[in-house]
């Protein structure tokens, strides 16, 4: 079988990696008004934000920071993810952000966060270390008062009980609960989904992977995306080697999830490999840098691979927020150095306390605005392209009057086609404006996002410049094609021994394929109930996405 193109079975049901560069999220917020009132108890202004999908936290860690180039504010993030490991994911990679320097230095911990992040092999080094702090984590989950003790940025409180159990699961699986790569045989995972996704184009999967790169993603502003590093990611799902190939040989069990799979007319749960085989985790720090000398060109080639610019943005980054707590003098900038009456120094940047980030209950999107704890409390709303699904006038109730809202569109996608793309695109802005946003004066152009503003009486009638018009095309409203197509049983590894599934097991999530090919229903039909996000819909699969 020949997969026809736009199917979208590359995009996988799991996002482990953003699909579009980091941004500072205080850069997107309104500006501080200086007559709203601060937190009483600090005396500084708050910026709530609530993401929806960011998957790896990059615009978090971007956020943070870049923090000392603005006002102070105490940062608030509200996270709601489609399932636990996506969730344990984000807590691992900020315990490696924030790690003691005196224990991981920067280069050690800006390779060992690239290959947690973007491959499906680590090092035995980093293998341990995924190991040591799964088991940490999988310890404090369940017990609240040592985990606001030792990680007081984090907030499990929203998290339902039997989350929290699946998530203590995730650490435990992580952790080497169940012995061996036997467990989770990534390489074998990995090749037997491409020749799922590719059929019968397997033997030419370097043409493939060069088409989609110069043709597609070239073309889409990602320029900096070397052949050899995209065809290795497509063969071995190594993004980033750091090191001699020989050396990657454990598997990345942080990229694994699990799924209800049909097996002689019975649901089973099975653990497999069902991320993004098709565009790579090269687009969330690798085409765009501060230093623009990274994106210089000779003889019209980039002479930076993405791969070495993520490395060196990522670098930065970790350097940036390693400065946290000290003085800008004690970093030679005595200029900048801010003090109060009585001369004494303050931090450069927030502090850990200064800012939490808070994991909602899976499924809670659409029951947000009946608490009023979250009604009109967020000054940003952040939605990835896999939940533009839940964007509806209950979310948008959850922003404060001048709120803004940006949205991740489908630009590298490279399944969708340049017709399906602008149907995306339609679709996000008229979902906005029934939500009761309109389209943000003077809005740079961008075709990554799309921006608007909580509108007031009215929303404007005119679009947003990176917002296409049009209606989306009819395989835009096409069932995708892992709803009839079974993945092979070769793709999947069974759930065997005492240790509890996870809750995606109990409860279906939407792929970015589903999203993007059968969207959402007309903006004038009625609502979707929360209970729809919790009960598998009857369709003629066997194979329910979670």
């Amino acid at each position: 079988m020949t997969t026809p193109a736009g199917s979208g079975t590359g995009f996988g049901s799991v996002s482990w990696w953003g699909l579009s560069p980091a941004v500072d999220l205080q850069a997107e917020s309104p500006p501080v008004d200086p007559d709203s009132q601060a937190d009483t108890e600090h005396g500084t202004p708050e910026l709530n934000v609530l993401l929806l999908g960011s998957v790896d936290g990059r615009h978090l860690l971007r956020t943070l920071a870049r923090a000392a180039l603005w006002p102070r504010r105490r940062f608030r993030f509200y996270v709601l993810e489609k399932n636990m490991e996506a969730v344990a994911r984000h807590m691992l990679i900020f315990c490696l952000a924030l790690e003691d320097p005196e224990k991981m230095g920067l280069q050690e911990r800006s390779e060992t966060f690239l290959e947690v992040w973007g491959n499906s092999l680590l090092r035995p080094p980093v293998a341990a270390f995924v190991r040591a702090q799964a088991g940490r984590l999988a310890r404090l989950v369940p017990e609240p008062d040592r985990l606001a003790e030792q990680l007081p940025w984090l907030s499990l409180g929203a998290l339902k009980f039997r989350e929290r159990d699946a998530l203590e699961a995730v650490f435990r699986f992580w952790a080497g609960g169940e012995k061996g790569p036997e467990a989770f045989p990534m390489s074998r995972l990995w090749d037997s989904r491409l020749r799922h996704y590719l059929g019968s184009r397997y033997d030419a999967r370097r043409g493939v992977s060069d088409w989609d790169l110069h043709m597609k993603l070239h073309d889409r502003g990602a320029r900096v995306i070397h052949t050899s590093e995209f065809r290795r990611w497509r063969d071995t799902g190594v993004a980033f080697e750091l090191r001699d190939a020989s050396a990657y040989h454990v598997p990345n069990r942080t990229l694994a999830s699990g799924r209800l799979l049909s097996h002689r007319g019975e649901r089973v749960a099975a653990r497999g490999y069902w991320g993004d085989i098709v565009t790579g985790p090269f687009v969330a720090f690798g085409i765009e840098a501060d230093d623009e000398t990274l994106l210089r060109t000779s003889n019209g080639q980039p002479i930076k691979t993405a791969g070495e610019i993520t490395q060196h943005n990522v670098t930065e980054l970790f350097r940036e927020m390693a400065a946290w707590g000290r003085p800008r003098a004690a970093q030679g900038d005595p200029a900048q150095v801010q003090g109060d009456a009585d001369g004494s120094l303050e931090p450069a940047a927030p502090v850990p306390e200064s800012f939490a980030v808070h994991f909602l209950s899976l499924g809670s999107a659409l029951t947000l605005h009946r608490k009023s704890c979250y009604k009109g409390r967020f000054q940003l709303l952040y939605m990835a392209c896999g939940m533009v699904h839940l964007l509806s006038p209950e979310l948008g109730a959850c922003v404060a009057p001048g709120g803004r809202l940006i949205v991740e569109l489908a630009q590298f996608l490279v399944d969708l086609r340049q017709e399906q793309l602008q149907g995306f695109s339609s679709r996000v802005g008229e979902l906005a404006q029934a939500a009761g946003f309109a389209p943000q004066p003077g809005a740079r152009r961008s075709q990554t996002f799309a921006r608007f503003y909580k509108a007031g009486d009215s929303a404007p009638s005119h679009k947003d410049p990176a917002v296409g018009s049009g209606t989306p095309p009819p395989e835009v409203l096409a069932p995708p094609l892992e709803a009839t197509n079974p993945p092979p049983e070769d793709l999947t590894q069974p759930l065997e021994g005492e240790t509890p599934p996870s809750e995606p097991f109990k409860r279906p999530s939407e792929s970015q394929a589903s999203l993007l090919e059968a969207l959402v229903p007309p903006i004038g039909s009625q609502t979707p109930k929360p209970e729809s996000l919790t009960v598998p819909p009857e369709t003629n699969s066997p194979i329910p996405n979670f």
